[in-house]
């Protein structure tokens, strides 16, 4: 009975955090809608059909949905450019701006989220660069190079950075080269030469290194969290091409729903209940990342240019904004409309798929 209890408030518990990045997705679009001067009649929380009316503020009613997953935002005259002051009758720019304001916000949640999280971890110093092991029978194994040097120099240029070591190494392989370490407070110059054909897996120097992780504030975490959203939003965009030439495994890159993302949430649960026991103060943080993860996900998926997403409406706004042709309402509302059943085919199957063939979680 316990076991049941424990599992119900988890996926309750899921619910929420999940609805409440969608919520904030909409959240963006009625913030974007109000800064504009677009009237939002609804603000429902939930998905209809609807339960109750909460409150009204100004022209908004603000509602409570029947369906506990999420929120929706209902501008004046969205479909339908006649209705003066509405979504469809405003300029593409302002049209631009409402639609692009749900991904922004759910970026901004992102990047909000994994800042607190280099803030309680700390963040790599990237000028700094340590040896963390060394590969049999290599150069830098006979050398001598130990777990926990930092690199300092070769052939004495600085090196603050990896991606510098990479570059020196490259360009100097088959040459012996001089390697200025720091170990234990002292500098140590190791003699050696990088090898011009390395066994596959391995580099030239045959290390392996990373950055040490230092301490950082919430406001110092910042340009972190801004660069691991970007970097997720290449991956996105690269994916197909890598899905296309073979680089990734298709089964890799299988895409999951409701289903799927809950068993991902309840083995990071798990993950971060045995970390607070081992390691006390770290709590929370695998569901942190996961949440950062699927919130910058939302955002930038929602800017697809596929139909009935943000990304779609942006795309049937182009040639407005380009050439100043906007295209028939009746059409672009059939597009939206074939687009939505699409994506609720889609949704279907992926779930099956989370049924059927569950995602195995190494």
């Amino acid at each position: 009975m316990e076991t049941f209890i424990t599992s119900l408030l988890r996926i309750l518990e899921f619910i929420l955090a999940l609805g409440l990045l969608i919520f904030l997705h909409e959240l963006g679009h009625y913030i974007a809608s109000k800064l504009f001067k677009i009237e939002v009649e609804e603000f429902g929380f939930g998905f209809p059909p609807r339960a109750v009316k909460l409150f009204q503020f100004r022209e908004t009613e603000f509602t409570l949905n029947w369906i506990p997953f999420g929120a929706f935002v209902r501008p004046k005259g969205e479909n339908d450019p006649e209705v003066p002051g509405g979504m469809a009758a405003a300029k593409p720019l302002v049209r631009f701006a409402v639609l692009l304001g749900g991904p922004l916000m759910n970026l901004l949640t992102g990047v909000l989220l994994f800042s607190i999280l280099f803030a309680q971890t700390g963040a790599p110093n990237e000028r700094i660069v340590i040896i963390t092991s060394t590969t049999p029978n290599s150069p830098a194994e006979q050398a001598g190079i130990l777990a926990g040097d930092q690199v300092q120099a070769i052939n004495g240029t600085p090196i603050q950075s990896m991606n510098e070591l990479s570059t020196l190494v490259k360009a100097n392989v088959g040459t012996p080269i001089t390697i200025t370490m720091l170990r234990n407070g002292e500098t140590v110059d190791i003699q050696l030469t990088p090898r011009v054909n390395p066994p596959a897996g391995e580099g030239a120097l045959g290390i392996y290194m990373s950055n040490p992780v230092e301490p950082v504030s919430f406001f110092e975490a910042i340009p972190w969290g801004v660069q691991i959203t970007l970097s997720q939003g290449r991956q996105l965009f690269e994916l197909p091409g890598k899905l296309i030439t073979g680089q990734v495994n298709p089964e890799e890159a299988r895409m999951v729903g409701p289903i799927g993302m809950y068993s991902i949430y309840d083995n990071a649960r798990e993950e971060d209940l045995e970390t607070t026991e081992s390691q006390p103060g770290t709590s929370g943080l695998n569901v942190l990342t996961l949440l950062g993860i699927i919130s910058v996900a939302l955002g930038f998926t929602n800017l697809l240019p596929i139909p009935a997403l943000d990304g779609g409406r942006i795309l049937l706004l182009l040639p407005e904004l380009i050439f100043r042709k906007r295209i028939p309402v009746q059409y672009e509302n059939m597009i939206n409309l074939a687009g939505f059943v699409l994506l609720i085919l889609l949704m279907v199957f992926v779930t099956a798929q989370d049924i059927l063939n569950p995602i195995q979680i190494p």
